[in-house]
């Protein structure tokens, strides 16, 4: 006797290649504009190349009346 279909579990498995694929195209496009952007400007200073002499002033909530 052969067994009956599982439509829910096949739709379930198109359903997560489908967002496997999807989120992999992201990752790609994301990595590749990542890339052109870092192409585009090489003179700008990077956000880890920060002095290490630099303080940051921490100040507390204003206080409310």
């Amino acid at each position: 006797m052969a067994f009956k279909p599982n439509y829910r579990q096949a739709r379930n498995e198109r359903s997560r290649t489908k967002a496997g694929k999807k989120q992999e195209k992201l990752r790609r496009r994301e990595e590749t504009a990542a890339q052109r952007k870092s192409d585009q400007e090489p003179d700008a200073p990077s956000e880890d190349t920060e002095s290490e002499d630099t303080e940051i002033e921490l100040r507390p909530p204003a206080e409310e009346t």
